[in-house]
């Protein structure tokens, strides 16, 4: 489950989605002839309620897992007159 706190969009949707708690399904595959257990994303499926069909109905939609996690948190605007630079997120150095 994966709750949203304010509306977003998805590109595989074309409607915004109201905020709320929404399943999320991950499929994965086992990463063979390597020597530790490891797992491969291969899917990643939200279910979103029909906003035509009768209660309870939901619509399977396969979307991008980076997507996904960027509409449930959105990055802050960037700062007020300049553009964000890598030495920003360099711990001990001021920015410029």
């Amino acid at each position: 489950m994966v709750t949203f706190d304010r509306p977003f969009s998805l590109s595989a949707v074309d409607e915004v989605q109201p905020a709320g708690t929404y399943a999320v399904e991950i499929d994965e595959e086992l990463m063979e002839g390597l020597s530790v257990l490891a797992y491969r994303r291969v899917a990643t499926t939200i279910y979103l309620p029909l906003r035509h069909g009768g209660k309870g109905s939901v619509q399977a939609v396969r979307v991008d897992a980076g997507e996904l996690i960027t509409a449930r948190d959105p990055a802050p605007p960037p700062a007020l007159g300049r553009q964000a630079e890598h030495t920003d997120l360099v711990p001990g150095r001021s920015p410029p």
